[in-house]
């Protein structure tokens, strides 16, 4: 079955120095843009993170501090890569939980204003282990009947969730073949920012979700309580997190304007 879009998905990849989404960097990126009539475009870029790979990551993916030396940090491949998924929403496998939130971090460092706010997100692995409980290898085997010979190279792992999707949407009738509805299904609790820790209440209001004012709304905390947004800006938070609580403060000033 092939996807039924009204705009372009990128599927992407990252192989990274670890999987701390504030400190740990890139170092390759694969995309793979899909257009509503069908046509295909795939980028590939292995990235010099200017930070040590352990070598308890380079024995997962392979890739070594000599292999991306001479390769281009994040910030000088920033923009061709915005270039390539802005008009377009994004899939991946764990992409909500990780991909997504680390690429946003790459993004606004390097001074680009990354933000999720008209962009769907499908996140394979969601739908996969809401219908089977697997991991990637597991789910091409299962609904491919292919083996995932090269696991853990981006460029591989990126095709193989773009087949694994569309064969799930072969197989459940209850998927609809449609971005935002995979996006909604693909999705867990709904929160403002990519890490989790500015919620969405029932009201559809954010509020903290960690530390003493959790559960209440971040508009009066941030009244009641000025110097903890200040202490929020400094505090080792993620920038994308950084980026919306500021959002909501400015937002609450000029509400207060009108």
């Amino acid at each position: 079955m092939q996807l039924n879009l009204t705009k372009p998905i990128c599927f992407f990849d990252l192989e990274t120095t670890g999987i701390n989404i504030t400190n740990d960097r890139i170092v390759e990126i694969s995309i793979l843009k899909v257009h509503p009539n069908g046509k295909e475009e795939t980028y590939t870029q292995r990235v010099n993170p200017t930070i040590p790979i352990p070598i308890e990551v380079t024995k997962v993916h392979g890739i070594s501090d000599a292999d991306v030396a001479d390769k281009p940090t994040f910030k000088e491949v920033a923009k061709e890569i915005h270039h390539l998924i802005k008009d377009s929403d994004l899939g991946g496998f764990n992409s909500n939980r990780f991909d997504i939130p680390l690429l946003a971090e790459e993004m606004l460092r390097a001074e680009i204003d990354f933000d999720m706010k008209n962009t769907q997100s499908i996140d394979v692995q969601t739908i996969f282990h809401k219908m089977e409980q697997r991991t990637l290898s597991a789910a091409y085997k299962f609904y491919c009947d292919k083996n995932l010979d090269d696991a853990h190279s981006a460029e591989a792992d990126t095709k193989a969730t773009y087949e694994v999707l569309k064969a799930q949407l072969d197989r459940y009738d209850v998927l609809e073949n449609d971005s935002k509805f995979l996006a909604e299904f693909s999705s867990r609790k709904k929160f403002a920012d990519f890490a989790g820790f500015i919620a969405y209440n029932k009201d559809g209001l954010e509020c903290f979700s960690f530390g003493k004012h959790k559960g209440k709304l971040v508009t009066e905390v941030l009244e009641n309580e000025p110097g903890y947004f200040g202490w929020l800006l400094n505090a080792d938070f993620p920038l994308y997190t950084k980026k919306v609580l500021t959002s909501i403060k400015l937002r609450a000033f000029n509400n207060k304007l009108l």
